[in-house]
């Protein structure tokens, strides 16, 4: 039975900590001889087949121009032993720093597209470019996977989720209800 529970009122910029959409990503480009690695956390699975991923990456970031020129990107899994170089890539400029060495991650050459992978990540999506139309308003990117490689172990890594204000949830708990599901709904 529901039991009611006190509610109370949210500040429309505390939205996210209910609401962020996935795991937090670290995102790597390159463009004309210069690589670099953003933190993101605004991205949303759009499509099955292809496999569609759209993301927001904020014109003032220094991976914008990059990414937009070159057209293509990683977007790297971080499991939570990566937390320390997920808050400081996200905290740094690549104007300023080669966030590869400064965070001690390691560029692996990717199968499908011209930006690295980052070795210690637990999986990584290579993708194109698949629409831009929403980039001038929005800063939204959307993206097809061309490639996507992860760890064999675990099946289901300890992800990070940030709500805001520093504070990042953990995920890693498993609930298994395939039995519930219509086998299409898989």
């Amino acid at each position: 039975m529901f039991e009611h529970v006190e509610k109370a009122p949210v500040p429309l910029e505390k939205v996210r900590r209910y609401l962020e959409p996935g795991p937090i990503v670290l995102v790597s480009s390159a463009c004309d001889g210069r690589r670099n690695i953003m933190t993101m956390g605004w991205h949303t699975v759009m499509a099955f087949s292809p496999s569609l991923v759209g993301c927001i990456i904020s014109a003032g970031n220094h991976s914008f121009e990059m990414i937009r020129r070159s057209r293509e990107c990683v977007i790297n899994l971080p499991a939570t032993a990566l937390t320390d170089q997920v808050v400081g890539v996200g905290n740094s400029s690549g104007a300023e720093v080669d966030k590869f060495e400064h965070f001690g991650l390691t560029a692996q050459p990717a199968e499908r597209v011209g930006a690295p992978l980052i070795g210690e990540c637990h999986a990584h999506f290579e993708c194109r470019l698949f629409d831009d139309s929403l980039v001038e308003r929005y800063n939204f990117f959307i993206w097809e996977v061309v490639s996507a490689r992860a760890a064999v172990s675990p099946e289901y890594p300890e992800t990070l989720h940030y709500t805001g204000d520093g504070v990042f949830m953990v995920a890693g708990e498993i609930i298994d209800r395939r039995e519930q599901f219509l086998p299409q709904m898989l």
